[in-house]
């Protein structure tokens, strides 16, 4: 759950919100449920972030 606590400026409290919602993913998660995806497209979009995934964590571990 998330919490973001108010105490004064209110524009303050939403730009955190929003940058939480970014880090955890929700606002990518609910864009994509806007609309059915079919379960094709669904296991090629899995597949593009498992390489998409390789390959960061490849870069990083030859940074290291």
């Amino acid at each position: 759950m998330i919490e973001v606590e108010v105490r004064g400026d209110l524009e303050y409290a939403i730009r955190q919100l929003k940058k939480k919602l970014q880090i955890d993913g929700i606002k990518r998660e609910l864009k994509r449920r806007e609309y059915y995806e079919k379960p094709s497209v669904k296991k090629r979009r899995k597949q593009a972030e498992a390489r998409r995934k390789l390959r960061k964590f490849n870069r990083m571990r030859k940074a290291m």
